[in-house]
């Protein structure tokens, strides 16, 4: 008897087969984004640049542990996805922190679940537009960062929903595009339930070095490192460079983490 047949006896539905991809339950936030927003109003930063008072740049030195982290930027010519480093990654069990911004997910959210779904990866949020995060409109490399306060909310909260849909749990760290905070926006991550991190080894230079420059800045290493490198752009010298040092800098002792 077929689990039909035997329903329509019992007077029982048939039981459903479960989701393909299960979506964790997500509880409610009690961040209050608009709070947060008004609590900066008015106020004039004091600070500005990638290693401010707050802004995490190491890990735990212990055990010679050191951070492999990867932005995905997204928006033009910025959506595709390194594939042979992330093959190299997940092939040789290397952890890392993978900082996604919200365009770069949308452009193919399949993409970023499988992601998500890999052990080896912690996602992390890179920001909804993509900006220096400031209250005043301050700018690098030519890229305006957020205007006001509310703009730096934005700016974190929009990737943040989308992460915590994805993920089904809030994501735990912030990475401003260009990793550029000034004094009050690193506080208004860690007032939105986010880490804001920046960087201590600049690994391939905006997916601008050729694969011998990423050796060399990456063979700079110190124990509680955290790199920064990119995966969005394939063409780039990344993953070539990346797996030629990494086995070196495993053979001196070196454990891959994610943050922790």
């Amino acid at each position: 008897m077929t689990i039909t047949a035997a329903a329509r006896i019992s007077g029982t539905a048939p039981p459903k087969p479960a989701p393909a991809h299960p979506v964790a339950t997500v509880q409610p936030s009690r961040t209050d984004p608009a709070a947060v927003a008004a609590r900066y109003s008015g106020r004039k930063p004091t600070g500005w640049g990638t290693d401010l008072p707050g802004i995490i740049t190491t890990v735990p030195a212990e055990g010679n542990r050191m951070a492999l982290t990867f932005d995905a930027c997204g928006g033009p010519d910025n959506n595709e996805i390194n594939t042979d480093l992330m093959n190299y990654l997940t092939t040789h069990g290397i952890s890392a922190t993978l900082f996604l911004n919200k365009r770069w997910i949308d452009a193919d959210p399949a993409r970023a679940e499988r992601l998500a779904a890999n052990p080896l990866f912690e996602l992390a949020n890179h920001g909804t537009r993509h900006c220096p995060l400031s209250v005043d409109g301050r700018a690098v490399y030519g890229i305006s960062g957020t205007r006001s306060p509310q703009e730096a909310v934005d700016e974190v909260w929009g990737n943040h929903e989308r992460l915590t849909q994805l993920l089904g749990r809030p994501p735990r760290f912030f990475r401003a595009g260009t990793a550029h905070y000034d004094d009050l926006a690193v506080a208004i991550v860690r007032d939105l339930g986010e880490r804001p991190v920046g960087f201590g080894i600049n690994g391939d230079g905006g997916a601008t070095y050729s694969a011998a420059q990423v050796r060399t800045a990456m063979a700079k290493a110190q124990p509680g490192s955290i790199s920064i490198a990119h995966m969005h752009r394939p063409k780039s010298g990344t993953a070539e460079g990346m797996s030629v040092v990494l086995p070196v800098l495993r053979s001196r002792g070196y454990e891959f983490v994610k943050l922790p």
